[in-house]
């Protein structure tokens, strides 16, 4: 899994689908660039959390579960961004890994699900005629007021 490292990668997933558990939320977005690529996998701990010493042991603790996984949780053409949360620190390791399997797959089957949904709506055709132009009502494009005849 190649880690992700730079904002502009983390702003596009955080644009993805979220699946909250109780010591980390999973952004996970589809790369439809890349779908031979690597999996992406970012950390973070805010601030809110604690000090430097307990948010890099929450990130730690979440990379080692992510590692001995990798196999099973990375799809090729997925990112996902791991966001830590206190209850991380005390929650018994295993369930941990187990809690970040599901997250992942659920992410990776809302995230197909959602692309699959855009898919068709972009198919779908309309008649440009009687699409709005610049974002107005057809009534209202040309200063007319609704209920008022000429």
């Amino acid at each position: 899994m190649r880690r992700l490292k730079k904002r502009a990668e983390f702003l596009a997933v955080a644009k993805g689908q979220r699946s909250a558990r109780r010591a980390f939320v999973v952004q996970t977005l589809a790369r439809p660039d890349a779908a031979d690529a690597e999996t992406g996998c970012g950390f973070t701990v805010t601030k809110k959390v604690g000090n430097a010493a307990v948010r890099n042991r929450i990130r730690r603790r979440l990379r080692e579960a992510i590692r001995l996984d990798a196999d099973r949780l990375g799809r090729p053409g997925f990112d996902h961004v791991v966001i830590g949360r206190r209850e991380a620190l005390s929650q018994d390791f295993a369930a941990l890994r187990a809690d970040l399997a599901g997250a992942f797959a659920q992410g990776r089957k809302a995230t197909a699900k959602a692309a699959a949904g855009e898919a068709t709506t972009a198919s779908s055709s309309r008649d440009p005629a009687a699409a709005p132009r610049d974002g107005v009502a057809p009534s209202r494009q040309r200063g007319e007021t609704p209920g008022r005849t000429r």
